[in-house]
């Protein structure tokens, strides 16, 4: 008889230990998968920010050669001329419409 009680025992623990087991990689089946979620949310924000990096690198070498050529004063005076419409003694401005 005793031996058959130690039986049933160990019987009525298996599937609680069966389930431990499960709850227990549920969780880290669960942790895996948001941890890959973040990964990848971070490698996608990574390429995003690597272009808008590029982008403004682009556009500070575009102000750098601008600030450089406002240092000639021949440059300013005809950007002046062009954007502002001045003109030298004697000169006639006349604007053309640019076609579309």
């Amino acid at each position: 008889m005793a031996k058959s009680k130690t039986k049933k025992k160990k019987l009525r623990q298996k599937p609680i230990i069966y389930v431990i087991i499960l709850l227990v990689l549920c969780l880290v089946a669960f942790d895996s998968f948001k941890y890959c979620e973040d990964i990848y949310n971070a490698i996608k924000e990574k390429k995003e920010l690597s272009v808008k990096l590029s982008d403004l690198k682009n556009k500070e070498k575009e102000l750098e050669l601008d600030a450089n050529k406002l240092q000639n004063s021949d440059y300013i005076a005809r950007y002046a001329r062009e954007k502002y419409f001045y003109s030298k003694d004697g000169e006639l401005v006349i604007k053309i419409p640019e076609e579309e």
